[in-house]
């Protein structure tokens, strides 16, 4: 079972995520309502998914930068009602996975934690199988 952090300076956000995760197989270890705050949980927890609202975010880039930083494998979604193009390369820049809007559908979110989970496994994979080669690359000039 995967761990998520959820960090939302709204108490019902966090209890609206948390509900649609633990109803769709995840285990939820810790709710924050700052980056600061969901620092320590990482720490303690060391969770797969890390779902940021995009204030908290706005509020504290430094500590998103670290848990990137810290935290190279977990998985970063970031949480918000809207996106423009701008959020999403700014999101990509700052090494999120994926977004999850508010309203939550059920659905919808379980679905995109689920197809991310997919493509970073599968990338993951691929990585592992290019680094394996008995030889050569095709093509190569080694011999």
């Amino acid at each position: 079972m995967l761990k998520a952090v959820l960090i939302d300076s709204s108490a019902v956000a966090r209890g609206l995520l948390n509900t649609v995760l633990i109803d769709g197989g995840y285990d939820v270890v810790g709710q924050a309502h700052t980056c600061l705050a969901g620092n320590v949980l990482l720490i303690k927890h060391h969770p797969q998914i890390i779902c940021i609202s995009r204030d908290c975010i706005e509020a504290d880039e430094a500590s998103v930068h670290a848990m990137r930083k810290d935290w190279p494998k977990a998985m970063l979604f970031m949480v918000s009602s809207e996106f423009d193009q701008a959020t999403i390369q700014k999101g990509h820049a700052m090494g999120f996975n994926g977004y999850i809007v508010k309203p939550f559908n059920a659905g919808t979110v379980l679905k995109t934690i689920r197809n991310t989970v997919i493509a970073a496994v599968k990338r993951q994979q691929k990585a592992q199988a290019g680094t394996q080669g008995d030889g050569p690359a095709e093509g190569s000039d080694e011999v």
